[in-house]
């Protein structure tokens, strides 16, 4: 299992910041590997499903997520299957920061398996570069609200 967590600070107010971020399909947006995300199901809460499609190093991948928790305006958080050997969850939290604004933390988790499980030690190099890339994506997108 490998994690991965930034925090960006934005002088954008929590609710503006919660209702770009609660609709995942935003994450074609902010997300620099995200080549596209649909609602399949759901209004937004808990037992949403969207399903996204993300290109990284040349090959495609899908992704089915699920909405695990929604708690307005504070955590966001989706449990993704990305086949029979990655599951994913990611958490997005918000707080209202020191001096206004919103400080956003998302924490990644990615569980492989099987024969995916031969990439796990190379995985924290490349996420760690993957993760900084959306961060920066994140805080441009959300300082633009």
């Amino acid at each position: 299992m490998t994690t991965v967590e930034r925090t960006v600070t934005t002088q954008t107010p929590i609710q503006q910041v919660w209702d770009y971020l609660s609709d995942f399909t935003t994450s074609e947006q902010w997300d620099p590997p995200s080549v596209s995300t649909t609602r399949v199901s759901g209004d937004g809460g808990v037992g949403t499903t969207y399903h996204n499609v993300s290109e990284l190093l040349g090959s495609r991948t899908e992704v089915e997520y699920v909405v695990s928790a929604f708690d307005r305006p504070h955590r966001l958080q989706l449990q993704g299957d990305a086949g029979p050997h990655l599951a994913l969850q990611d958490t997005i939290t918000l707080r209202e920061a020191d001096g206004g604004g919103t400080e956003v933390t998302y924490h990644a988790v990615f569980d492989t398996e099987g024969a995916a499980s031969l990439l796990e030690p190379v995985l924290p190099a490349g996420l760690k570069l993957l993760a900084d890339r959306v961060a920066a994506s994140l805080q441009d997108h959300l300082d633009a609200l």
